[in-house]
């Protein structure tokens, strides 16, 4: 188990006689001869574990120790104490010290002692990631949809979960493209590795190459600790690059060579770490279209664009909307704790009929509006938004259960496809996004014929 220790002790012997024994148990150690020296150390570097002596020149441990707090809170700190000052090292102890070893040293002990430590730092920063994910895990909804548009949707997922290829997810502000990167890493076999998402466009740019790549303590100002960029930090998982368009051209250098080396240079650093992370990007501009314009690098493109999943508009897959409002009434109903169990055929026409300019997002803002403000166990025309309610319809039916209303569209929409195609099922199937076959099938199972009226 690799972890850096700082030693401070005023006496020389034991001082060194801990950096050698350490040193052979695989630990990076640094030697600090009286508090005022631990003190500037800490300024200087982050250490996985801080040893010191209770009784220094220039600055005592209970100092260090204050010290410690305000610049390596993270760090672990063991002291170093006589049987006369058993009490001093309790005062240690609710300042904040993890540990104490009574002098003379046991070496053997002491090396446990630090073993034990840093499996206690390890499984802190586990415990910590672990609640991350969780809290990430129960803060979005699962994909949802049986159109035909994501069901190939579905199909890219498995497709490329296992492989370790670049992804590029395009698509409009709300389509779930975050949802998309997380079911392609939770399907492949780093599902067990972490999950970062960053947002390339929220990021201040002068601190984007400090999120992505780290940088070292002192670096600029501000910063106050080492911190790892978050390729390092998803290292055996995924990183996911929302907004990727957005970031700088000078940035877009930077990141090129990352993904092309798999290695960073934390920023005011020296020190080359390499990495073994999955990159997914994803944007809601057309790439392409910034290419051409100057505006993002074509290499860049091109590394990230291995395989693209395109994420259809909420327009183009309608028959998706009764599945995805129900699945918000439920989410909603428990979480505000309201009696909704659904919602009305013509409030459901509504919905389906609406162009849904903010795609899935707005529709999940409206039915929590909705589920929040209702009286009745179903949502009602009268509930939604006025502007979704004075919309013209062209699906106003009468269907309660779900199954029923997503039959009923289906039904409208193929009719209204195909008296827009002129009756030419060919057509209609490629508008549909469907073979032939499979439209005369639905056709004959829902008893469509042309002279049916499709409002």
């Amino acid at each position: 188990m690799i972890g850096s220790i700082l030693i401070a002790d005023d006496e020389q012997e034991i001082r060194e006689s801990l950096s050698i024994i350490l040193q052979d148990e695989g630990y990076r150690c640094q030697t600090a001869e009286d508090g005022a020296a631990a003190i500037e150390a800490l300024k200087e570097h982050s250490f996985d574990i801080l040893v010191t002596d209770l009784k220094m020149p220039k600055a005592d441990g209970i100092e260090v120790l204050e010290q410690l707090q305000r610049y390596s809170p993270e760090t672990l700190a063991v002291i170093i104490t006589a049987h006369g000052t058993i009490e001093t090292a309790i005062k240690a102890l609710r300042k904040g010290a993890a540990d104490y070893i009574l002098k003379p040293l046991d070496f053997d002990e002491v090396i446990i002692r630090i073993q034990n430590l840093l499996e206690h730092k390890n499984l802190l920063q586990e415990n910590k990631y672990l609640r991350e994910q969780i809290d990430q895990e129960f803060n979005f909804n699962h994909i949802i949809g049986e159109s035909e548009a994501m069901k190939q949707v579905y199909r890219m997922v498995e497709r490329v979960s296992g492989a370790t290829s670049n992804v590029l997810i395009t698509g409009a502000s709300g389509t779930g493209k975050e949802l998309v990167a997380r079911a392609i890493h939770a399907n492949g076999n780093r599902a067990n590795g972490p999950f970062i998402a960053v947002n390339c466009g929220a990021i201040p740019k002068e601190l984007i190459a400090s999120e992505l790549f780290g940088h070292k303590k002192g670096a600029f100002t501000g910063a106050q600790s080492d911190k790892e960029g978050v390729f390092v930090a998803a290292d055996k998982g995924t990183v996911f690059l929302d907004e990727v368009a957005e970031l700088p051209l000078e940035q877009q250098v930077k990141l090129l060579r990352v993904i092309q080396e798999r290695e960073v240079k934390p920023v005011g650093s020296n020190q080359i770490i390499t990495f073994d992370t999955r990159i997914i990007a994803a944007t809601n501009k057309n790439l392409q279209q910034r290419v051409e314009a100057g505006e993002f690098r074509d290499d860049l493109f091109y590394r990230l664009n291995v395989i693209e999943i395109a994420l259809p508009p909420l327009q183009e897959r309608k028959e998706d909307i009764p599945l995805l409002a129900q699945h918000f009434v439920q989410k909603y109903s428990r979480e505000l704790n309201r009696p909704v169990q659904g919602i009305t055929g013509e409030a459901m026409g509504a919905l389906i009929n609406h162009s849904w300019k903010g795609q899935v997002r707005e529709l999940e803002n409206i039915i929590e509006r909705a589920v929040l403000l209702g009286d009745n166990e179903f949502i009602k025309l009268t509930d939604l938004p006025a502007g979704i309610r004075d919309e013209d319809k062209e699906y106003n039916f009468d269907a309660d259960s779900l199954e029923t209303a997503v039959q009923s569209f289906k039904k409208h929409h193929i009719l209204s496809v195909l008296k827009r195609s002129g009756g030419n099922k060919t057509k209609a199937a490629r508008l549909l996004g469907i073979d032939p076959s499979t439209l005369y099938r639905k056709m004959e199972k829902m008893e469509i014929n042309l002279n049916q009226n499709a409002g």
